[in-house]
């Protein structure tokens, strides 16, 4: 039944079907369900490795319990440009976070990257963050400085000398830039593994192989991601052709 809570029957149907290894999409299309409802059940609940129907069922249970006696006021959805629809709205920005939280970021980070990617202006100051996320200071403050140092997101002060945060067109490039450079610096360090261990040692051949194969990835997301830089940068509307066209060196 789209739109209700999940039984417990279908719990364990989501843990039969992450057990044969089916994708969330597979799962979702068997229950009749959105893929973001399976994906948001599964990683509130230990993830695709550690999902356990009963224990997810009772868990649920306890915070329905807690919601009904602390009844907290939800805040509501705040009205949204262009008609939007301010829930739907909401709701796809809970879908985006979990899905940067599968790609490997911490909740709080994912919530705070995909409430700045759905504003139309790319860019919120911490106290908006605090009143749209509904969180402390404190946790926007930490999730900041570690998107900050993932090249997600960029600091600049505006005329009230506020501090805004700001995904701009080159965030995802920067983002891929820096991927590259740490993938790059685990071939260095396996190259120096090879030399200490031999290179005809079962653990140095292993190493060797690691490091050719990471460098040839490591080239191939920069030389990609340098060609492809100006399809951020394309207008709405813009057709991009599928492919990007390699593009001059900027100055």
């Amino acid at each position: 039944m789209p739109g209700g809570r999940l039984t417990q029957q279908e719990r364990q149907q989501i843990a039969l079907g992450l057990a044969d290894g089916l994708a969330y999409a597979e799962i979702a299309r068997r229950l009749d369900r959105p893929t973001s409802t399976v994906t948001r059940e599964v990683m509130r609940n230990g993830g695709p490795t550690a999902y356990r129907a009963d224990l997810a069922h009772r868990a649920t249970e306890r915070r329905a319990r807690r919601r009904r006696q602390a009844a907290p006021r939800r805040p509501e959805a705040p009205p949204q440009p262009h008609g939007r629809d301010a829930e739907a709205v909401r709701a796809y920005e809970e879908a985006l976070t979990t899905v940067f939280m599968q790609s490997g970021t911490p909740k709080m980070m994912a919530r705070v990257m995909a409430c700045l990617c759905v504003s139309d202006s790319g860019t919120l100051t911490a106290s908006e963050l605090v009143q749209r996320l509904q969180v402390s200071p404190a946790s926007v403050s930490k999730a900041v400085a570690f998107l900050d140092s993932q090249g997600l997101v960029r600091r600049e002060r505006d005329e009230r000398r506020r501090e805004r945060y700001i995904v701009d067109d080159d965030v995802w490039y920067r983002s891929m830039m820096a991927s590259a450079r740490a993938i790059a610096q685990i071939v260095e360090t396996a190259r120096q593994g090879v030399g200490i261990l031999g290179p005809g040692t079962p653990a140095g051949a292993r190493l060797e192989n690691i490091a050719r194969f990471l460098d040839f990835v490591s080239e191939s997301t920069a030389r990609a991601a340098d060609q492809a830089r100006d399809i951020l940068h394309a207008k709405p509307g813009v057709a991009t052709g599928g492919a990007a066209e390699p593009r001059s060196e900027r100055g």
